[in-house]
């Protein structure tokens, strides 16, 4: 396994990702262009490739797979979006699991449920009892789970291999021009596509024509030291299902293999998304935020108090209007569907809109509309 994936400002993930695509040419030409190569261009690749092998598909990466938002996710799997169930969404962990299925990718996905955490619901029966600005228990249960991160891209990577689609890493994608042709620049050279996905989340916001229009942030992550099972149980984790607040201040956690805690909060303000490459969390606001994360994890219990931290992480994400994921065309070419912002749900959600944007670039599924201009 390697760390291929991690800017090292942003610091090193409990995961990696086990992934390198073959050297190849650039094509002159390619039926579709998925420019980003995360959760969703991933899954977009592979399965156009799947539904239709006689199109070309080729993925442009600019650093390495899964090197921005999908490989620094904590791989908490959602079954809404961040703004709830949207008009024509579906089954978000049926399509997620039905991706995998068909695409043959396992990734430690488990399904167990989620917890629901705030400070208001008096639960007697709560297996939570923590202190949190006030007292923190389970309000109710919701479906979702886990998955290991680093496996899952590296799995849709060499699912997207397998089925046919090219897959190019340190291939920024500098320039589209949307004439009567697709034409995209990468490494100096020109490449004419039929059909565009840009699938860069909060990368990239001009050529996804989201500058000005979502708002890039970066948010952090720790991992305890594994703890031994008495104090699981003390915490209420022995069931080992993952859980997020539905009040401020928010909180997520989960727990992995070997019974490390993942702890994530907080979000770092950046001015454009270019900043988000110069986040460092050794230092600055996210250093500082880091450190009062750590803080605030010794205080939920007294099983907590004094744990050490093996890993300590950050990574983008994008937030758009009302938390809506942005599942449309761009405003410059009906041929070009952009698709992100999901706002810190994307793990699960991003897989399975992958495979949606797959059959709207085939022309045998609409685009939903959630995304009125």
């Amino acid at each position: 396994m390697t760390n291929r994936s991690q800017n090292l400002n942003w610091g090193l993930t409990p995961w990696s990702i086990n992934f390198e695509p073959p050297a190849s040419p650039l094509p002159e030409t390619v039926d579709f262009a998925v420019v980003g190569g995360g959760f969703t261009g991933l899954s977009a690749a592979a399965e156009l490739r799947r539904l239709d092998p006689h199109k070309s598909v080729a993925v442009f990466e600019a650093e390495s797979v899964g090197a921005r938002s999908s490989g620094h996710t904590g791989g908490l799997t959602l079954a809404e979006t961040a703004a709830g169930d949207l008009p024509g969404l579906g089954e978000v962990l049926a399509g997620f699991s039905t991706v995998l299925a068909n695409l043959e990718v396992t990734a430690d996905v488990t399904l167990q449920g989620v917890w629901e955490l705030d400070r208001v619901t008096e639960n007697g029966g709560s297996p939570i009892r923590w202190s949190d600005s006030g007292p923190l228990r389970v309000a109710r249960e919701v479906p979702g789970g886990t998955t290991n991160p680093g496996k899952l891209i590296s799995g849709l990577a060499r699912a997207a291999l397998r089925h046919g689609a090219l897959v190019f890493e340190s291939a920024r994608v500098d320039q589209i021009e949307f004439g009567e042709d697709l034409i995209l620049h990468v490494r100096g050279s020109q490449i004419r596509a039929r059909r565009v996905l840009i699938a860069t989340n909060s990368e990239s916001l001009e050529l996804s024509g989201l500058a000005n229009r979502a708002d890039p942030k970066f948010t952090l992550a720790v991992a305890t030291e594994p703890l031994a099972g008495g104090k699981l149980e003390a915490l209420g984790l022995a069931s080992r299902k993952p859980f997020y607040t539905i009040d401020l201040p928010y909180l997520w956690g989960r727990l992995l293999e070997e019974n490390q805690i993942i702890f994530g909060s907080g979000l770092v303000s950046v001015n454009s998304w270019q900043d988000l490459a110069s986040v460092d969390i050794r230092k600055g606001e996210a250093f500082q935020l880091l450190a009062r994360l750590k803080e605030r994890v010794t205080r939920l219990h007294p099983a907590l108090a004094g744990i050490r931290f093996s890993h300590e992480w950050g990574g983008p994400i994008l937030i758009a209007d009302q938390w809506r994921p942005v599942f449309k065309h761009h405003f410059r070419s009906d041929r070009v569907v952009v698709l992100g912002a999901y706002s810190g749900h994307g793990v699960a959600l991003s897989v399975y809109l992958g495979s949606w944007a797959a059959e709207a670039l085939l022309g045998t599924r609409n685009l939903p509309n959630w995304n009125p201009e």
